[in-house]
């Protein structure tokens, strides 16, 4: 009886084992996965600029064996490979976008203030110097290419914002009772359109409504402006654009108008808010020739310390409660000196607050603040 040499029946054939290669490159595909799984992000988005570059060397790696497999295997080799590289050179791509972002300088917030017009000429005072100090950290540190400035004197309308669009501003005398000289004081400056504009669209943008007016600067910030940049010896040279408060006391209402202008500051456009930290002129006829701070004028100014200092997702609430205090209405009899501090803390954002000095003089305080940072530079 002779042994069959043929080859048994089609349907009863042994089932066909994967070649070496095809398995060689499946685990090695497995590993990766489970390498890519076990690093963290940042080691992720630090690889993801040679993912592909990886991919494409597996592809030569694999590519000539991997053909060796039926067709069909191959292709879906080669579909999975060009999928991954895409996915990894996309993520690169987003990684590196959010990162920009994230880095992206911000100027930082002043909150100036800014006393009365006598200020201007009191050089003995240690508020003026004090005033020079951040008018040179401005200058010389922040360089901005324009100020978008918030004044306690300019109230507008209960639910709307003006913005001063007029590009050649006088100055507005806005004081009573002082020798005629101060009347003729002169501070150089200009206006822009364009930045004008860039604050009405802000407004506009995040539902504010606002409207563009001609008018000129008012003593809140140009008294306080020829202290920190006076015009001889360190000049501001920048367009200014200052924009008036709402006609009411809402704390919150005017955090939102600060939120508003925020992005205003990715353009490297300086924010600036002047008023008074403590500002009761009604008293101020009982401490002339006493500096000693009223009691309410100390308690008062290490509240809007503690809470213009918070971590930003307290600050808020913090700023508004700060009005609600016994002795607020005595710092503040009406709070327009009070509210452009909130405008700033609102166009903070995730920035920290800073007292940077403060010197509590009768009923008023001088406290000066700024929100953010200012490069790499040391603060006041």
């Amino acid at each position: 009886m002779s042994i069959s040499t043929t080859s048994p029946p089609t349907d009863q054939q042994p089932e066909k084992k994967l070649s070496t290669p095809v398995i060689l490159f499946f685990v090695s595909l497995a590993a990766a996965v489970l390498i890519a799984l076990c690093l963290g992000p940042a080691a992720r988005v630090t690889s993801a600029s040679t993912t592909p570059a990886n991919l494409f060397g597996l592809r030569r790696l694999f590519g000539s064996q991997a053909g060796s497999a039926s067709p069909s295997a191959a292709s879906s080799i080669r579909r999975e490979l060009a999928s991954a590289s895409a996915s990894a050179s996309a993520s690169a791509s987003e990684q590196l976008r959010r990162s920009s972002s994230a880095n992206k300088m911000k100027t930082p917030i002043y909150f100036l203030s800014h006393g009365g017009p006598n200020i201007m000429y009191d050089r003995e005072h240690p508020a003026y110097s004090k005033l020079g100090e951040i008018g040179r950290e401005i200058t010389g540190k922040v360089k901005p290419r324009a100020v978008v400035v918030f004044s306690a004197h300019w109230q507008a309308g209960r639910d709307t914002i003006q913005v001063n669009t007029a590009e050649k501003t006088e100055l507005i005398y806005d004081f009573y009772g002082f020798p005629s000289h101060y009347y003729k004081e002169k501070y150089p400056n200009v206006g822009s359109k364009e930045v004008a504009n860039k604050v009405l669209d802000a407004l506009k943008d995040a539902g504010v409504k606002a409207e563009g007016v001609k008018r000129g600067l008012d003593h809140g910030v140009w008294a306080s402006f020829k202290c920190a940049f006076e015009p001889d010896s360190n000049p501001l040279n920048v367009p200014i654009v200052q924009v008036s408060l709402f006609n009411t006391e809402d704390p919150a209402q005017h955090y939102r108008l600060g939120q508003a202008v925020a992005k205003l500051r990715e353009e490297n456009i300086l924010i600036i808010v002047s008023g008074m930290a403590v500002h009761n002129l009604r008293d101020l006829q009982f401490t002339w020739g006493n500096p000693k701070p009223l009691p309410y004028t100390t308690s008062f100014d290490e509240a809007m310390k503690d809470a213009v200092t918070k971590p930003p997702a307290e600050r808020e609430q913090a700023m508004i409660d700060l009005l609600k205090r016994p002795d607020a209405r005595q710092a503040h009899p009406s709070f327009e000196h009070l509210l452009p501090i909130h405008i700033g803390a609102g166009a903070a954002g995730d920035d920290l607050g800073k007292r940077l000095w403060t010197l509590k003089e009768g009923s008023m305080s001088w406290a000066q603040y700024r929100f953010g940072d200012v490069g790499n530079s040391s603060s006041l």
